[in-house]
């Protein structure tokens, strides 16, 4: 795959599996030298090559992505690829203030997301749950079988 002309853009070739394999694990090192010595071209020819690869592996994600959250109801501000927005929402810290896990703030996240769909839905909540119905009813049973046990041997 020589190119002839060096000073024209290179032709959209597509990648060797294994380069591409990879760049999706995040090997881009490995990916450029992997392909420079494959192919017999210079290195800067190779790392366009895999940036191009790259950014468009990247506009993919974040395109279905974007379809998933909108399916879900999630607002696609919350996506991103970029580290730099993430660290915006930092909040300052405060003194005697106490903040949630991370576990804790993806459960209050999942949970809010399930009482959003369950409203979407028109789910009402029962006012008993189904665990308590179920022990209130071991407990007249239990409750009976002593009365009755009471008043066979009693």
């Amino acid at each position: 795959m020589f190119n002839s002309d060096p000073n024209s853009k290179f032709v959209k070739v597509k990648l060797p599996k294994t380069v591409i394999m990879m760049i999706e694990k995040g090997n881009i090192v490995l990916a450029i030298k992997t392909l420079a010595a494959d192919e017999n071209i210079s290195m800067d020819v190779a790392k366009e090559r895999i940036d191009a690869y790259e950014a468009e592996f990247k506009a993919k994600q974040q395109q279905k992505l974007n379809a998933i959250a909108n399916k879900q109801g999630i607002p696609t501000e919350a996506l991103t690829f970029d580290g730099e927005q993430a660290r915006e929402d930092i909040p300052v810290l405060i003194k005697d203030h106490v903040k949630s896990t991370p576990d804790q703030q993806s459960f209050k996240t999942l949970q809010r997301g399930l009482d959003s769909k369950l409203n979407e839905l028109a789910y009402n909540k029962p006012l008993v749950p189904y665990w308590l119905k179920r022990i209130f009813v071991i407990i007249i049973i239990m409750a009976g079988l002593f009365w009755i046990l009471w008043r066979v041997f009693g």
